[in-house]
């Protein structure tokens, strides 16, 4: 079977490919229109999120069993148009699930102790102290939406800090000892923090939006490291004017690296960072040294139980 490999990812996975007999290519230059005249030579695909694969590049891809995305989520992928093909859909959601909780308390913890803004504030001379009281976990409910892999390991993390951790999910019966689940109504009431753990799917997109954050009955903390079009970034603001938005953090966000520059311009972002109690990070959750290792030993391991006799 021949692979190829249109996003860079950690050796350890080419080489096993190549222990294992398969034949891989790598192209992480050419345009995807370039990529559609050879796609018909290869078995399988290796990609992270370079480009869509959509219809028309399947319906080039006549060889095509399996896609491998080194990654949570499906989103960039003709998922429904794929299976129509028989082709495997291969991901990685429990590789970077760890890097993506940690990640999340820390910016929890972040916000709730003040540590930018007043980093920013002593490196200027500024040294305030009841000004910046900041807010303990303890005793707090925080509301997940969304219970699999990065929703389970965000909520084992705050069970240390004596927390009620409430979910949501499409699917019944997900409680478990670290989280209780509830309807979306109840989170919404009960919830001081709520973090988003979804897919991207037409269910989710701007899901929370100025209505979603009027419903809720208290102020609260909103995180995101799932899906940037998950927010609407530009409801935010009048919450974060009002105080019904304790604060944000964002990993992901509506605009990302395609259209930095834009965003480094538009006045919704602009006004959003503004405030002192925002932080955002560049889509970097799940991005560590560990979880490089890790989702690429999946996908090595998924390809391998899949297709090791296909060979």
């Amino acid at each position: 079977m021949k692979i190829l490999h249109l996003d860079s990812n950690h050796e350890l996975l080419i080489t096993g490919l190549n222990e294992l007999g398969f034949i891989n290519h790598e192209n992480y230059t050419d345009a995807k229109e370039q990529i559609e005249t050879i796609i018909h030579q290869y078995d399988g695909i290796i990609l992270r999120s370079r480009f869509k694969i959509d219809k028309g590049f399947l319906e080039k891809a006549t060889k095509l069993k399996f896609i491998g995305r080194v990654g949570a989520g499906l989103e960039n992928i003709d998922v429904e148009f794929a299976k129509q093909k028989g082709i495997h859909l291969l991901a990685a959601p429990e590789g970077n699930r760890n890097a993506v909780a940690e990640h999340a308390v820390g910016m929890l913890l972040n916000l709730t102790n003040k540590l930018n803004f007043t980093f920013n504030q002593v490196k200027n001379g500024v040294w305030l102290r009841e000004e910046n009281r900041g807010i303990e976990l303890e005793g707090k409910t925080i509301g997940l939406i969304g219970y699999g892999n990065t929703g389970k390991t965000f909520a084992k993390k705050l069970k240390g800090f004596d927390t009620q951790v409430i979910f949501c999910d499409i699917l019944p019966n997900l409680s478990d000892e670290n989280a209780r689940q509830v309807s979306l109504e109840e989170l919404k009431k009960q919830a001081d923090v709520i973090s988003l753990h979804v897919p991207q799917t037409a269910e989710t997109t701007y899901m929370i939006d100025d209505d979603f954050i009027k419903s809720c009955s208290k102020s609260f903390i909103l995180i995101n490291t799932a899906r940037g079009k998950c927010v609407k970034t530009a409801d935010l603001i009048p919450h974060l004017d009002s105080g019904k938005l304790v604060g944000v953090a964002l990993d992901v966000l509506e605009y990302e690296k395609s259209s930095f520059e834009k965003m480094a311009v538009n006045e919704t972002f602009s006004k959003l960072v503004s405030y002192p109690n925002i932080i955002v990070t560049p889509h970097i959750a799940g991005w560590t040294f560990e979880s490089k290792i890790k989702l690429a030993q999946i996908i090595l391991d998924k390809i391998k139980n899949t297709f090791i006799f296909e060979k």
